[in-house]
């Protein structure tokens, strides 16, 4: 007696139901024990169990057959209730599954792993680094390069047979792309190594490009870079990667951007940073100054008063903010971050004006003594 379940308990259904309420009840369990998606350890028995009622039910003659005879029926090792028919000999259940919904319906094909299959492949992703100056990054620049890329070739249109000719069934997959092996309950799906999963046999292969299908190619490119990129910004280019395989799309090249560093403008953000020395009596009167900014020389105003390491902000003289869809939203700012710097020797004029500036100050300054050539030596050896 056979210990196999009961087919129309597997599906849920009564001996009475419909094809196509068999058909409904089948794509509900087999898309719940699908092994791609049920975390069940032993999801793919449930699968293959459901696949092999549905092979039975849905088929009249071998439902007949069932109803009757029961499981002993469907195998000719029986009493011979069969009527000389072979039922014993169940189809792949993921073959069945692709016939019911009309292709894999998002799931791959065997025990949850991703198959190569027949068919057109999208091309590879190219990457491309794009040095530009910093001038280029802040308003933006047209630039041409030249990239080589694998594409389609045109002799043979991709399918690497000599024009005039044509790709054979591989005799080995059977122009599936793929080689079954079962063994025992399990069975492992590979790809064709005779095909390598293209599923066709070039017999002619084209002079152009030796049968491969492709041909490598140099392509001189325009690349819009726009206003307010930074170090590390990508720029997708669609379509323009390397060509598909079989007739499928090409992939998209990515130009990296990589900036320049300025002599003294520093970018953080959206804003430009540039330091200012100053004297003290432009710190101590204030004064006006030229600078450079990104849009040219710029006069501006120091404050009186103003202490090392003030900053004054241009508004609106920084790099361009971009919206996502490359827009600008107007500009960030230039900050001036201004340096007291100390003269280091004085005239003797200088010294007497500042001598006579101390003695207006809150507290009278008394000059040190400038020590001669035989002081200096004393306070080195430290007597």
């Amino acid at each position: 007696m056979s210990n196999k379940r009961d087919y129309y308990e597997i599906l849920g259904v009564n001996k009475s139901a419909s094809k196509e309420e068999i058909k409904k009840s089948y794509r509900n369990s087999a898309r719940k024990y699908h092994p791609d998606v049920s975390k069940e350890p032993d999801a793919e028995a449930k699968f293959k169990e459901i696949n092999e009622a549905y092979e039975v039910l849905s088929d009249e003659q071998k439902r007949t057959t069932y109803d009757r005879f029961g499981h002993a029926g469907l195998s000719n090792s029986g009493s011979g209730f069969s009527g000389g028919f072979d039922f014993s000999n169940f189809r792949d259940p993921f073959e069945i599954f692709e016939e019911v919904f009309g292709g894999l319906g998002g799931f791959s094909r065997g025990s949850g792993r991703q198959r190569q299959r027949q068919g057109p492949r999208q091309g590879a992703d190219l990457r491309y680094e794009l040095t530009i100056e910093f001038e280029e990054a802040v308003f933006g620049k047209e630039r041409d390069i030249e990239i080589p890329r694998q594409e389609s070739c045109e002799s043979c249109k991709g399918s690497g047979a000599e024009l005039g000719t044509s790709a054979l069934r591989c005799p080995e997959c059977n122009g599936t792309g793929e080689v079954r092996r079962q063994a025992g309950f399990f069975i492992n799906i590979s790809t064709c190594p005779r095909c390598r999963g293209r599923g066709e046999i070039v017999t002619t292969p084209c002079k152009k490009c030796q049968g491969q299908g492709r041909i490598t190619n140099s392509r001189h490119l325009n690349v819009k870079v726009p206003a307010g990129v930074d170090n590390g910004t990508q720029i997708r280019l669609s379509g323009e990667g390397e060509g598909g395989e079989m007739g499928g799309p090409p992939g998209n090249l990515y130009v990296v951007i990589r900036v320049k560093a300025h002599a003294y403008f520093h970018r953080v953000d959206n804003d430009i940073y540039i330091p200012l020395d100053i004297n003290i009596a432009q710190a101590a009167l204030g004064d006006e100054v030229e600078i450079p900014t990104l849009d040219g020389k710029e006069t501006m105003k120091i404050p009186a008063g103003t202490q090392s390491g003030d900053t004054i902000r241009l508004r609106g003289r920084g790099v361009p903010k971009l919206r996502r869809d490359g827009t600008s939203l107007g500009r960030g700012d230039q900050i001036i971050t201004l340096q007291v710097r100390i003269p280091l020797s004085l005239t003797k004029g200088q010294r007497d004006l500042l001598l006579e500036l101390g003695k207006t100050l809150d507290k009278e300054v008394i000059p040190q003594k400038e020590k001669g050539f035989f002081d200096k030596i004393r306070d080195a050896l430290g007597v």
